[in-house]
């Protein structure tokens, strides 16, 4: 198999703390010099959140703008995503940022369970947040929690309220949602070429489950996603030293399994986006 493979990097995230390593970035600058290696070490997509000064979670767009000027100018053509999760902010300030125009946004399209709570991700945020990426012209990443969450990225597909060809991400491992279960990710990837054939796909897994989904989807032909958003240890034993070296990881993976690592320029053509932001 010799399809590049496009490496995210998920840098922060809206949970991880320096209590859990200190090496998870949280200003501003060091998400910026974090993702800067990671970008170096070969992940060619940022998955971006954004901290208030006490660490906690925000959808601030001033916060999220100046994130975007400086990878932009320190990781020049690699693909900017905001998150417009639910732990960061509710209702339509989840996507407050999207005028600042990313390459890219998450976009859940259903609702699950999460470890403590239920994700909302009620029908008519959704076709807001939807229309708001139409509008600015930002790709969205589908975060799969749920085999529903597919179908119905599927449907808006076909009735024009995502563009296509869609990108999907297989999220797994997450407590009372789905778990990395073989038998599921196969069917998962049946399914989205079942009803959209033209998508794209990638796999996410979350804290030990992160290095599964790794192989998985790399071996399987599939985009992955790695960094500490999901996950802040090499090992049971072991924090990770950097967002960097869990991409050094993934990069590995895919030298096993004969795939080469998508540089920016072909991680923009695979999806579809322009050749620079």
């Amino acid at each position: 198999m010799t399809k590049p493979c496009i490496i995210c990097v998920a840098i922060t995230g809206s949970l991880p703390t320096k209590a859990n390593n200190p090496a998870v970035p949280i200003t501003v600058a060091e998400q910026v010099e974090s993702t800067h290696e990671a970008f170096e070490a070969g992940a060619s997509i940022a998955h971006c959140h954004v901290r208030n000064d006490d660490a906690t979670p925000t959808s601030d767009p001033e916060r999220f703008a100046r994130l975007l000027e400086g990878l932009r100018r320190h990781c020049p053509g690699m693909i900017v995503q905001f998150s417009t999760g639910g732990r960061s902010g509710s209702g339509r300030a989840r996507g407050g940022m999207l005028p600042l125009r990313p390459d890219m946004a998450s976009l859940s399209v259903g609702s699950n369970n999460f470890p403590t709570r239920v994700y909302e991700n009620p029908p008519d945020l959704v076709d807001w947040l939807a229309a708001e990426m139409l509008r600015h012209d930002i790709k969205p990443e589908i975060e799969a929690f749920d085999l529903s969450h597919m179908l119905q990225a599927a449907a808006m597909a076909r009735d024009g309220r995502l563009k296509a060809p869609l990108y999907v991400q297989f999220v797994m491992g997450v407590k009372n949602a789905m778990p990395a279960d073989r038998e599921v990710f196969d069917f998962y990837i049946r399914t989205l070429k079942r009803v959209a054939p033209d998508a794209e796909w990638c796999g996410a897994g979350i804290g030990p489950d992160q290095i599964r989904l790794n192989e998985w989807s790399i071996a399987a032909g599939g985009h992955t996603r790695t960094g500490m958003e999901d996950n802040v240890r090499l090992d049971r034993d072991t924090l990770a030293p950097s967002n960097a070296a869990l991409v050094r990881r993934a990069a590995e993976l895919c030298e096993k399994f004969g795939r080469p690592v998508a540089g920016w320029r072909e991680a923009r053509a695979i999806l579809g986006l322009p050749p620079a932001a």
